[in-house]
């Protein structure tokens, strides 16, 4: 089984965010970048298909150099090679096509994207990436079971889950519950000094539109202060609540 674990590079939540340009650009000096969260999950799960069924587990970002940190952090946790699609990822559509034509090129009889991205949380990619591929899709993935060429896989949906059959070629996006946090896997020593033998491939990127940009960042405003009344004062607490809060 050839696996395609498509990877985002997303800014740590604990790094302070800024914009530049009159807030048109987000501001990366300083920021650590990381591994996008909910495409950890499935690189987790493909490295335990890889373990018990020999697949083989390629990683890909849409991106520039500087996502070759996190592309390498992949190989050492255990992907057998990586391909970086030479290109900022602009919008979903964008990142998609470039996706797909890697996947047309590899033959994968999986994707495993996350859901969405930490950054910009659109959550389009993978189902477009299924569209465009003509491949069977599971969204909100929080289980997945492979035997032979068929696939049993459970979403989250509200107040439950759902169970899904389906056939390989599949794209699933991803989440926690696709593997617990406890079994993430961190890289040891051993797995990042065998990275950096590992095929890392640079590819140009196609032509495609780009549909949607970015006009400008706003942050939300930032919270007020506290406003207390005494236990006898509930006449000022329902004005406040009402006049200034305007929740009630």
């Amino acid at each position: 089984m050839k696996i395609l674990v498509c990877i985002s590079h997303v800014p740590d939540t604990t790094s302070k965010i800024n914009f530049v340009n009159d807030d048109t650009q987000f501001d990366t000096n300083g920021v650590q970048f990381v591994i996008n969260p909910n495409d950890e999950f499935g690189l987790t799960k493909a490295i335990w298909f890889q373990e018990q069924q020999a697949a083989t587990v390629t990683v890909a970002n849409v991106g520039g150099a500087d996502a070759e940190a996190t592309l390498r952090k992949a190989l050492a946790i255990g992907a057998n090679d990586a391909i970086r699609v030479n290109a900022v990822p602009t919008d979903g559509f964008f990142v998609a096509k470039q996706l797909a034509e890697v996947a047309k090129n590899g033959d994968y009889d999986l994707i495993i994207c996350g859901k969405e991205s930490l950054d910009y949380n659109g959550g389009m990619v993978p189902g477009m990436l299924a569209a465009l591929l003509n491949y069977n899709f599971v969204n909100s993935c929080i289980e997945l079971n492979i035997d032979g060429t068929s696939a049993r896989a459970a979403r989250e949906i509200d107040g439950g889950k759902e169970i899904i059959s389906a056939s390989l070629p599949l794209v699933i996006g991803g989440q926690k519950g696709l593997v617990e946090e406890k079994d993430l896997r961190i890289p040891n020593m051993r797995g990042i000094m065998t990275a950096r033998t590992k095929t890392l491939t640079v590819l140009e990127p196609i032509e495609a539109n780009n549909n949607t940009k970015a006009v400008k960042f706003e942050k939300p405003a930032s919270k007020s202060a506290v406003k207390l009344f005494s236990a006898d004062d509930l006449d000022g607490l329902i004005n406040a609540l009402h006049n200034e809060a305007k929740v009630i």
